[in-house]
């Protein structure tokens, strides 16, 4: 009997992920950030020309996007639905702290700051993206009584924070289960429009060489005054 066309699309994009080193890639852009194809070869750990061959099957089959200035050549996931796809995955498969080296003591602090405050893709997550989440709903914001929606007095709280959520297809509002604290945080468009808003206001800084990220003194405020969130940022 013949394979239905459906069966070995899905198979073909299974094997993609198959790979430790294709996996390794895909984690390490879940970051939301372009990296040179030299950065992910040194971070998976395999020679440039490797890392290439690796890189062309990922683009060709649409997971990776790729932008050429220069000489350098950046790739990033190519888009929400391939970061769904991967984190979903990574939660699928236990996998925790991503990027850390297990059993070193840079790896347990490095597990801490992910755990505390990090994005997932584009948006925030962790104790910090499950705080936001919960307080937004607590003040009606958010409404979860029948799967994770914006209220009307969340779409006027976004507009007087001046946080703009840019048109497109993609969802307005999803939950998404955080792999450290087991419950939701906020993803879809307006979880990347709170996230992107929180980094240009400085509100939180990225980590270096990291998914972690570290709410700043006015990252504590905003969160107080528009959230009524009391958070004491760590070292």
């Amino acid at each position: 009997m013949d394979t239905p066309l459906s069966a070995r699309r899905l198979a073909d994009t299974a094997a993609l992920l198959a790979d430790p080193t294709r996996a390794a890639i895909c984690l390490a852009l879940l970051d939301g950030r372009a990296w040179t194809a030299g950065e992910l070869a040194r971070h998976a750990k395999v020679a440039a020309p490797t890392a290439t061959s690796h890189l062309n099957r990922l683009v060709g089959a649409g997971l990776l996007a790729e932008e050429r200035q220069g000489r350098h050549r950046y790739l990033r996931l190519a888009g929400p639905a391939a970061a769904e796809l991967v984190e979903s995955l990574a939660q699928f498969g236990g996998v925790a702290g991503v990027g850390v080296a297990a059993g070193s003591l840079r790896g347990v602090r490095r597990g801490g700051e992910l755990a505390r405050a990090r994005t997932c893709y584009d948006h925030l997550a962790g104790a910090l993206g499950v705080t936001v989440t919960e307080a937004m709903t607590a003040l009606g914001l958010l409404d979860d009584r029948h799967g994770l929606a914006l209220t009307a007095a969340g779409a006027h709280w976004l507009a007087a924070a001046g946080v703009t959520v840019g048109p497109g297809r993609r969802a307005a509002v999803r939950a998404c289960l955080d792999f450290t604290e087991r419950r939701p945080h906020l993803a879809g468009a307006v979880g990347a429009a709170l996230c992107a808003h929180a980094l240009a206001e400085g509100w939180v800084e990225r980590r270096p060489d990291s998914r972690a990220v570290r709410v700043t003194a006015a990252g504590e405020r905003a969160l107080g005054e528009l959230l009524g969130v009391r958070w004491e940022a760590a070292s």
